[in-house]
């Protein structure tokens, strides 16, 4: 089943760590500790006094950046004091201030350089939910700044099994630590302490007549009426002691390849190569439409991503690719991506997914830019279902309508030009001057770091 709606997201992972017996795995780029992400640990923690068996594998750069806790590390270690649950961070710092990492990083950056981007939760090896969404306010619609159209899949069965697999696999690899091997000295007391905070923290919130703080009864029973069937294959990066094999990049790109009728892509950061644009060329060449779906400068958070891939618009349009990119006030905001009573300044892009031929989907934490490439681990999963690519292709072309995206095209001076159902412009979308400015600025970072 596809989530697209972000607060259908959000329930749906509450809905999991509610319905585990016996063991939740969670896999994610960074867990923020605002609403969304303080949320959804309280159904962990939950479902952890009630016996089930934790396991959370968090990148440390990432969650170090994304955190509001000046002592982060340590957050995480004293929820590792509790009996069932185990926190692991994957290629973490040994300097655990943040000058302190700085100096380290400018002497082993081609290591810490590697970071951990999955994104997968696993309940009883049965259930499981894979795709772009990290945990934090954004994600989940909760933000008053700017919330994320995104996708994940949930999965039942074969698909769980598969993920677990990839889980296992960096949880028993060298390059993760256990948190409390980092930041010693915590202890359940102090986790305890923390409790009565974070909930009166959430049952003050805005969100509190939307989202339940407390367990309630598994909604798993709908499942029955809304799961498509398919065959599924979980993808990932593979680990080895010293170095990450990037097999993604290639088993994405393989996946584009096979396509013979058409092709739906929809990917948040996108900084092509000569490779990319070349099969993009030859499924052109064979008659096979393309049709991209990425962020505008106006919609993107990460101004130094539009600051490479601006000079690639041209080179992708020659290659036959239909090419769109997303409005900071698309009509959907309010409908998928906003979670009420939330209404955000603006929306962006995160969702990273592919349709070929209407028969199968990719859904996954993977972007089409040099970072995932070759620096990133990532993960995603190709179901072959005709209907639930049916589906996917149906939601894409919803998001290409003109109060949702800027259709882009050559003039005829071969300029590039953005266009919608009421005008044309001549200069990319933005929000204001200074994000122009900093786009033009991040062009001097080489590529190969985003």
């Amino acid at each position: 089943m596809l989530l697209e709606r972000n607060e259908e997201a959000l329930r749906w992972r509450i809905a999991l760590a509610d319905a585990a017996v016996r063991s939740l795995d969670l896999q994610y780029y960074f867990w923020t500790d605002d609403v969304s992400g303080d949320l959804l640990m309280t159904h962990v923690v939950d479902a952890a006094d009630r016996g089930v068996h934790v396991r959370l594998i968090l990148d440390d750069a990432s969650s170090l950046l994304k955190s509001q806790s000046h002592d982060e590390s340590r957050e995480w270690a004293k929820l590792s004091t509790h009996p069932n649950i185990q926190v692991r961070l994957f290629n973490p710092w040994h300097s655990r201030s943040t000058l302190a990492r700085g100096v380290e990083f400018l002497t082993h950056s081609e290591q810490l350089d590697q970071r951990m981007h999955n994104k997968v939760m696993i309940a009883d090896n049965r259930a499981m939910i894979v795709g772009g969404r990290n945990i934090g306010d954004e994600y989940f619609g909760t933000s008053a700044l700017s919330n994320f159209l995104d996708l994940d899949v949930l999965g039942l069965g074969e698909a769980a099994q598969q993920a677990s697999v990839v889980f296992d696999r960096f949880w028993n690899s060298e390059w993760v630590t256990p948190a409390g091997a980092l930041s010693p000295g915590a202890t359940p007391r102090d986790l305890q302490a923390d409790k009565p905070q974070l909930r009166s923290g959430l049952e003050s919130s805005e969100w509190r007549d939307h989202l339940a703080l407390d367990r309630e009864d598994s909604p798993l029973h709908e499942l029955l009426q809304t799961l498509q069937p398919g065959a599924s294959q979980v993808l990932s990066d593979k680990l080895d002691e010293d170095v990450v094999e990037h097999q993604m990049a290639g088993a994405v790109r393989g996946f584009m390849e096979s396509a013979r009728r058409e092709l739906l892509i929809t990917n948040a950061y996108v900084i092509p190569d000569e490779a990319l644009l070349e099969l993009f060329r030859n499924l052109s060449a064979r008659g096979v439409r393309i049709c991209m779906l990425t962020n505008s400068l106006a919609s993107l958070d990460v101004a130094a991503v539009n600051s490479h891939y601006k000079s690639w618009r041209k080179p992708l349009l020659e290659a036959g690719v239909e090419l769109y990119e997303m409005r900071a006030d698309a009509a959907v905001q309010g409908s998928l991506v906003d979670t009420p009573p939330t209404r955000a300044r603006h929306m962006g892009l995160h969702t990273k997914a592919v349709v070929v031929d209407r028969e199968a989907v990719f859904v996954g934490s993977m972007n089409l830019d040099p970072r995932s490439s070759a620096l990133n681990s990532e993960m995603g999963v190709v179901i072959r279902s005709a209907p639930l690519a049916s589906e996917l292709a149906g939601l894409t072309e919803r998001e290409l309508m003109p109060t949702n995206a800027w259709k882009l095209s050559l003039d005829a001076r071969g300029e590039v030009v953005w266009s919608d159902a009421d005008k044309t412009l001549h200069q990319q979308p933005a929000l204001s001057t200074w994000q122009r400015v900093q786009s033009g600025f991040f062009r001097i970072v080489p590529e190969s770091l985003y």
